[in-house]
């Protein structure tokens, strides 16, 4: 169930896309496609913890556009992360790259851990 005080990033990445799409009057359909990721995987994994217990740790990989090449972005460790954050990052890194002219597409993931946590509990006990 999703938080109500926690802000919908992938909503606040479509509302800047909007505004840049406005402004830079782009077609509506390449706006669509721009607010669409190319691909979303999720995962459940398991990883043997130090004190000897098994856990299964949920993750995520989104690669949002591969129009200017492979996708680049690096992984979120983190016990809230979800579908929607790793999707909204993985927007923000294709506009990064199409800024600085780099020839890459932007992808991030994500895995739902408690990195702080002694025993590395996941949220999926």
């Amino acid at each position: 169930m999703s938080d109500p005080a926690k802000p919908d990033v992938l909503d606040m990445a479509r509302q800047q896309l909007a505004v840049a799409a406005e402004h830079l009057h782009l077609d509506e359909g390449l706006h669509r496609v721009l607010a669409t990721p190319k691909r979303q995987m999720i995962v459940n994994f398991p990883v043997v913890l130090d004190n000897g217990r098994v856990n299964v740790f949920e993750g995520f990989r989104v690669q949002h556009n591969v129009s200017r090449g492979p996708t680049k972005g690096g992984i979120r460790f983190h016990p809230e992360v979800d579908l929607n954050e790793t999707t909204a990052l993985a927007m923000w890194m294709t506009w990064k790259c199409a800024i600085v002219n780099i020839p890459y597409g932007g992808a991030k993931g994500g895995v739902r851990v408690d990195t702080k946590s002694s025993a590395s509990e996941s949220s999926r006990n």
